[in-house]
């Protein structure tokens, strides 16, 4: 069992050229899954914007994004970031949701979801916003 921390950066409307230049920055490849892509679009202008992306490198570097839609409240100086610990263990996430989301506000409760087994989102007692998820490969 495993755990990693991955930065998560927060747009609306521009995580896939943030994504993108990312890449061409430190290599890799990009990964994006947009709300059209789940059938989930929140608004019909946002279809394809990113719901997940991230940008994975050979040489280990690894940056998450994705657009706050519109129906969110986003301001970039407040919440731009979110720490995402991701596992292959649902056992394991789980026992870290618990322990992390004591004093917490819930913002997603974790739970299977169309994109991973396992999802949750949480502000900490600290204000700090963490995504916890037990990963899953996306096959396009």
């Amino acid at each position: 069992m495993s755990v990693k921390t991955t930065t998560h950066l927060n747009f609306r409307g521009d995580a896939r050229a943030a994504l993108d230049f990312y890449r061409s920055v430190f290599g890799g490849e990009v990964v994006a899954v947009t709300y059209k892509d789940t059938g989930s679009a929140p608004d019909p202008d946002e279809a394809d914007w990113v719901m997940w992306g991230q940008v994975t490198a050979d040489n280990g570097f690894r940056v998450m994004a994705y657009d706050v839609p519109s129906a969110k409240p986003y301001q970039p100086g407040e919440n731009p970031v979110f720490v995402s610990v991701r596992g292959d263990d649902a056992d394991e996430i789980t026992g870290l949701w618990e322990k992390l989301s004591a004093g917490a506000t819930v913002v997603e409760p974790l739970a299977p979801t169309a994109w991973a087994p396992l999802y949750g989102m949480l502000k900490d007692s600290f204000g700090v916003v963490w995504v916890l998820d037990v990963a899953a490969p996306y096959n396009g």
